[in-house]
């Protein structure tokens, strides 16, 4: 018997098949010596390219994935907790990430502020390795607050939307973007999940496009459609918010998309230059700004 973790960052949803071809790392566990001659030789011409190659055992293995993870979605939870304390100083998160990620011990990746973690490995790999040190009395306090703050993440978003937009009520909302992240049609713990319900029930009117197309999820939401195209979303709209970081959406002209002379955006991604968008009159939010 074995088990195989191939890079550990897991066969990014979107980005399986390069992943697969050039991991990181190769994380063989197993408890039999001749289940580990076997892979090494099978991993041979990934590991001949460069990749680094670990053989442990199966417990090993599986702990290196889900604290692989859990170490990801902390990243994710510390920016995001990091945004909070700028937007109340005053400060640009985005030039507080470039700072600390150029420190080489911690690095750049999953160091950009947005909505709540979600997918299918973050949410399930955190709880997962919770669950298994509960059940060794074992305290992973660190790895609970991740789970708490990402959690509350949603919430903290719908405040500031309200801090940015009174009352809701026959206001044309766009959500450019549905899924978790870009390149993926997942919406598995997508903010959106929670973001757009509540906003439909304030009585916005809302429309949505994601490149992936529409989703079931909204489908039985009182004012809720789906917009095939980014003009005939953002057309009309009193609210933009940017959600997911799809390429689509970095080069969007708002201004000659939208003749509303009081249009409103709030970009939870930071794709946007606030200096440039607000040189085009147009109100702009970002997350840590």
């Amino acid at each position: 018997m074995f088990s195989v973790v191939s890079n550990p960052e897991f066969l990014r949803e979107g980005e399986a098949i390069r992943d697969f071809i050039y991991p990181d790392r190769v994380v063989v566990g197993s408890n039999e010596e001749k289940s580990k001659k076997i892979l090494r030789n099978l991993y041979s011409p990934l590991i001949s390219k460069g990749a680094k190659y670990v053989s442990t055992n199966r417990r090993a293995a599986e702990l290196i994935k889900y604290a692989s993870n859990a170490f990801l979605a902390t990243k994710i939870t510390f920016i995001n907790e990091i945004a909070n304390l700028c937007e109340k100083t005053g400060i640009d998160v985005e030039e507080i990430s470039i700072g600390i990620g150029l420190d080489n011990r911690i690095g750049s990746r999953f160091l950009r502020a947005g909505p709540a973690y979600g997918g299918s490995c973050f949410p399930k790999d955190t709880k997962a390795i919770v669950s298994t040190a509960d059940k060794f009395k074992s305290n992973l306090s660190v790895i609970k607050s991740v789970i708490k703050s990402n959690q509350n993440r949603t919430d903290l978003l719908l405040k500031r939307l309200h801090s940015i937009i009174k009352k809701f009520n026959n206001k044309n909302v766009s959500f450019l973007g549905v899924t978790f992240k870009a390149n993926t049609d997942d919406m598995r713990d997508s903010s959106s999940l929670k973001l757009i319900p509540y906003l439909s029930k304030k009585g916005a009117k809302i429309k949505y496009y994601d490149p992936t197309g529409s989703k079931k999820e909204f489908n039985n939401l009182k004012n809720v459609e789906f917009a095939n195209s980014i003009q005939n979303c953002i057309s009309g709209s009193d609210l933009i918010i940017i959600h997911t970081e799809w390429n689509d959406f970095k080069s969007i002209n708002f201004k000659k998309l939208s003749k509303n002379k009081k249009l409103i955006i709030y970009d939870m991604r930071n794709l946007f230059s606030p200096t440039k968008i607000k040189k085009l009159g147009i109100k702009y939010f970002g997350i840590g700004r």
